[in-house]
């Protein structure tokens, strides 16, 4: 195991030298509301794209909203000129996942990089998440009016069959115990139309099909939601999985991804009590499809801070304490060992304590500080988790943006990761 100290951007190349030519990178995060970790992250990210050629950033946000900042990014025509004002656009609650200081700086450098470039050189920004099922609805029918009108019908019968339960879609998770299937049979239906014309356009042909499989994706979720256990998580990161597939085949054969989300998505599930509970992620998948030594898993931790949270879902966000980590937890072994900064890189030459078994804090959207003697943990083997873990001793809260928020649908476990 390597230990680094982190200071400055240069401080990163042992990583970079780890990833060396790997295809995918995934850089996690114990919290969404964290400065520390999306800074951190965000100066990885540039040099990967800068230096390394990575093609993409994919993120655990919803594919309609992460579009509109993807467009002002790369410079398409009817972009925003600041990505800013596209974050600003976020209405799903958590807003402040992605509408905050920390991603606008990320995504202004990201533009003024692209718009020195030719358009097939420019790195792009998407979200992988199965929730936006209206939003990605209303993208199609917008798409399909203009460009394909022969499959109209197919898109209005699906939003006809959702209709009825309002944005209140999980209702529709209920009422699909008692009723036929035609709404299912109705995605795939424009699932299938929207592929075809995918499969022979352009960008906006492709989004239209990443649309058409959120809202088929979401109609498998919100089924699996009523019935409990681990199959609307595993339907969750399986979607985000094939979501990562369909971008670096689009991008092309030298393609390569960054993946941005919480660490219980990046973290390979095996080596948690996920495994048991027979839950998967997209860290898990990526290794299994392409391979370990194609994918670079780096995990984020802190000891104490503050951190950008709700008390429930769907309340105002605020700024919360996060208090000293547990005893015994994989926090507060590193507290002890390293500097308010550093780095892991692990490799076969490692310390025992790397294979064991210790706890490992997760803080969701929702968080309740006085809920860490409970729970708020994964038990964790890091080494197996992770190819390597970024360290924060003492963390602060993120800034989010003014925007609009409206309730965002039902998570699963850990809450609102």
């Amino acid at each position: 195991m390597q230990v680094h100290r982190l200071g400055a951007p240069d401080d990163f190349d042992p990583l970079l030298e780890r990833i060396g030519s790997a295809r995918v990178v995934m850089l996690g995060e114990a919290s969404h509301g964290t400065y520390d970790y999306y800074r951190l992250r965000e100066q990885v990210t540039r040099r990967l794209i800068a230096e390394c050629g990575f093609s993409f950033v994919a993120v655990e946000g919803d594919w309609p909203d992460c579009d509109l900042v993807h467009r002002s990014v790369v410079g398409a025509p009817g972009g925003d000129d600041d990505p800013q004002r596209a974050l600003e656009r976020f209405e799903r609650w958590p807003t402040w996942m992605w509408a905050n200081a920390e991603v606008a700086r990320f995504c202004r450098w990201l533009r003024a990089w692209n718009l020195d470039r030719p358009d097939g050189q420019r790195a792009g920004f998407h979200g992988l998440d199965v929730y936006s099922l209206w939003d990605s609805m209303r993208a199609i029918l917008d798409y399909l009016g203009e460009e394909d009108p022969a499959s109209l019908e197919a898109a209005q019968e699906a939003y006809r069959c959702f209709e009825p339960y309002g944005t209140r879609i999980e209702e529709y998770g209920l009422a699909s115990r008692f009723v036929s299937a035609r709404c299912e049979a109705e995605v795939v239906r424009l699932l299938a139309r929207t592929r075809e014309r995918a499969a022979a356009d352009g960008a906006d042909a492709f989004s239209a099909w990443q649309n058409a499989a959120v809202v088929a994706g979401a109609e498998r979720y919100y089924r699996a939601m009523v019935g409990g256990g681990p199959q609307s998580w595993n339907v969750r990161d399986s979607h985000m999985a094939d979501t990562l597939d369909r971008l670096l085949d689009r991008y092309g054969r030298q393609a390569r991804a960054v993946v941005w989300a919480h660490n219980t998505h990046v973290g390979d599930a095996r080596a948690t009590d996920m495994a048991q509970g027979g839950m998967v992620n997209i860290g898990q998948l990526a290794r299994e499809r392409y391979g370990a030594d194609d994918v670079v898993l780096v995990g984020f931790g802190s000891y104490q801070g503050s951190v950008v949270a709700a008390n429930r879902w769907g309340a105002p966000a605020e700024v919360m304490t996060v208090p000293v980590a547990r005893a015994g937890s994989v926090e507060e072994r590193l507290h002890h060992m390293l500097p308010e900064r550093a780095m892991l890189v692990f490799d076969d030459d490692r310390p025992d304590w790397l294979d064991d078994e210790a706890d490992h804090r997760a803080i969701g959207v929702v968080y309740d500080p006085s809920f860490e003697a409970w729970g708020n943990y994964v038990p964790t083997r890091l080494g197996d988790r992770y190819d390597a873990f970024i360290w924060c001793d003492h963390t602060t809260a993120l800034h989010p943006l003014p925007a609009s928020t409206a309730p965002g649908e039902l998570e699963t476990y850990p809450s609102g990761v």
